[in-house]
């Protein structure tokens, strides 16, 4: 399933393409219900593979998107941070055409170290010096602090006029209310140490 090389690399990891190897601790992560607290359900072994599959072929059609997520001596695979563009019409307005949205998801163990802040600003220097989008958005639900605490140290900014309900869900869900951050490539230009990212 690999398509395409190594795109960035940060002292500590590496956001790669996908390779067969990782669909086993790709699965394990989607079946943690800690992980998947913020999501409606756990993926079994055969929608993990799936949706590693869909991944691989967006990053091979467009040249970026959520890539595999290496730290070279410690492990070969923790999960994927990259760019993606929403699989639904957002309700909220955005300078990229189409949306472009920044997003992660790293095994349970792993957390704490502040990977997913080093490839975030790995990845929103790609986006914003080579891909040269004029921005890049996040979401999440309320109660992703986590996430929430990323995208701040991001140097994103909440945009509560744009919270929205997500529209592949339900009415009612409990996880259809979303909140909305945006970052332009203005503000991150104006960011102290915001570069740095190497890309091959």
């Amino acid at each position: 399933m690999e398509s395409g090389h190594t795109v960035l690399s940060t002292p500590r990891l590496v956001l790669r393409a996908w390779r067969a190897a990782d669909l086993r601790p790709f699965a394990a992560l989607n079946a943690d219900p800690e992980v998947m607290r913020h999501f409606p359900a756990c993926l079994s072994q055969a929608a993990s593979e799936r949706l590693a599959e869909r991944i691989a072929a967006g990053i091979a059609a467009r040249g970026f998107g959520l890539w595999a997520l290496e730290v070279p001596g410690v492990a070969a695979f923790i999960g994927f941070l990259g760019l993606s563009v929403p699989a639904f019409a957002p309700p909220f307005e955005s300078a990229a055409a189409p949306c472009v949205e920044i997003g992660w998801r790293i095994a349970r163990r792993h957390w704490g170290q502040g990977y997913a802040s080093e490839a975030g600003r790995a990845v929103l220097g790609h986006a914003f010096e080579t891909l040269m989008l004029p921005e890049v958005v996040a979401f999440t639900v309320p109660a992703n602090v986590r996430s929430l605490a990323v995208m701040r140290r991001l140097g994103m900014r909440a945009s509560p006029d744009d919270d929205f309900l997500h529209p592949l869900l339900p009415a009612g869900h409990p996880l259809a209310p979303h909140v909305l951050y945006r970052l332009t490539a203005a503000e991150w230009r104006a960011r102290p140490g915001a570069r740095g990212c190497a890309g091959t």
